[in-house]
């Protein structure tokens, strides 16, 4: 039986017409705000407005999908992906000087429309959602193989994405339907029925979620499949285990799956690094006299160096050394390290307020500089708390799969400060983790001006 083709003939393997339209609001708002600019201006300089509509273009394509985050949300990616495209526009037309040659107005304007019409791109976009899926020609029809909590898991999120003009028809097992915790009609019979039941209906794609421990079924299905011509997909149980940068990947001609990485790998690793390097430089350059005078405060305050040095984990959980002003009346680095905790007797008076404020904190820009740390990241623990907590928290030590941070995603969500029970640190763990495996620049951006925010008004710390 022949079927309808989707309406500008995009390919529905691994997208639809939904989300092609999706990936050109970002681009599309930005050209248009520049054409806008341009013809409003009177600027005929068409040449120079080209290369800035491609070098738009580039930063921009493909856009990124938000049509399943919550409207704030939306605001929130949407003005974080333009501040990082325009600084790297500012620090590229600064560098060259290049900005010259358009009008200031035009400029400035560029700064505040392109986000604008972004926003109006996104909702709209959802407005005309339904419209663009039924131009997308009829769902691609699916069943799954093996109705167990992984096939049941991407079910779910078949169902929560309706962009990918998915259909399921119900799923394959060998289970009778009362041991399957799912409804009569949505089992369509055994493993052996799987391939006539794709041909005489048509299916288009087929899932399979079955553990590697029925290797000699997935085989003998496998081979019944091949009289058909139905798209097929081996669903790998890897989700019995926390999930940090997955990809897949190849040695030689071998496939292999990224289970667990660090982010940093290749040029994420560059940008991360030079990213540090320019933003602490400088911030050195602007609190250099903020911390002279703290260094007094603390040398007047109390008997003491001025300079704590405190044994931590770093990168690859190697240790390394990490710069604080003192805040306390002893330097304590041994096997037992106690928290310091509200009302704490060790607390300076010069140090309360340091803590306070994070101002104890300044010192690390100089380890970001040196490369032992990083502006963002997870914070680093003393060296007798690592020791303890790794025994207590499962993936603890995943957290040092890149190198620690002065602040972090556990930081601006609640977990600054003392961690008096364990269920706190288990909640900074998984900030933590949450952090590693969703990196970006933007993100790094975001949580450092979280931090500016909370750091004046937090009383989590002390």
């Amino acid at each position: 039986m022949a079927r309808n083709r989707p309406f500008f003939g995009v390919n529905r393997v691994g997208g639809s017409l939904f989300q092609f339209f999706e990936s050109m609001v970002d681009p599309t708002a930005q050209i248009v705000a520049l054409v806008m600019l341009m013809s409003w201006s009177g600027d005929d300089a068409y040449n120079h407005y080209l290369v800035l509509g491609v070098l738009l273009f580039a930063l921009s394509f493909p856009g990124r999908s938000l049509i399943q985050l919550r409207l704030r949300h939306v605001v929130r990616e949407v003005f974080l992906n333009w501040f990082a495209s325009a600084s790297l526009l500012v620090f590229f037309g600064w560098a060259t000087s290049l900005y010259k040659i358009f009008p200031r107005e035009v400029l400035l304007g560029l700064l505040w429309l392109t986000p604008l019409l972004q926003l109006i791109g996104h909702l709209l976009l959802r407005q005309l959602m339904p419209l663009l899926l039924r131009a997308g020609g009829p769902p691609r029809r699916g069943v799954i193989v093996g109705c167990n909590g992984l096939g049941k898991h991407l079910a779910a999120q078949i169902a929560a994405h309706p962009m990918l003009g998915i259909r399921l028809d119900g799923y394959f097992d060998d289970r009778e339907v009362e041991r399957l915790d799912i409804a009569a009609d949505q089992l369509k019979g055994r493993l052996a029925d799987v391939a006539e039941y794709a041909k005489k209906e048509a299916v288009d794609v087929i899932y399979l979620a079955l553990p590697m421990a029925t290797q000699p079924r997935i085989l003998a299905l496998l081979d019944a499949l091949r009289d058909t011509t139905a798209s097929l997909y081996f669903v790998p149980d890897v989700f019995v285990t926390d999930l940090i940068q997955a990809r897949m990947d190849a040695i030689g001609r071998v496939p292999v799956m990224v289970v667990r990485d660090t982010p940093f790998a290749g040029l994420n690793g560059i940008v991360k690094r030079c990213s540090d390097i320019i933003i602490s430089s400088l911030i050195l350059i602007l609190i250099s006299p903020i911390l002279l005078l703290v260094a007094l405060l603390v040398k007047l305050d109390s008997a003491g160096p001025i300079i704590f040095r405190q044994r931590r984990y770093g990168l690859d959980g190697k240790e390394i050394i990490v710069y604080k002003f003192r805040s306390m009346s002893v330097c304590e680095d041994g096997p037992l390290v106690a928290q310091a905790c509200r009302g704490d007797s060790r607390v300076t008076r010069a140090g309360a307020i340091l803590r306070r404020t994070s101002l104890d904190e300044l010192p690390q820009f100089f380890n970001v500089l040196q490369g032992r740390m990083s502006i963002v990241g997870p914070r680093p623990h003393a060296v007798a708390h690592n020791e303890t907590y790794r025994k207590l928290i499962k993936g603890y030590m995943v957290r040092h799969k890149v190198k620690p941070g002065i602040t972090g995603w556990a930081q601006v969500n609640g977990y600054r400060g003392e961690t008096q029970t364990l269920d706190k640190m288990e909640g900074r763990v998984l900030y933590d983790l949450e952090y590693l495996r969703n990196w970006s620049l933007k993100l790094d951006l975001y949580i450092i001006f979280r931090t500016i925010t909370l750091v004046f008004r937090d009383a989590g710390a002390y």
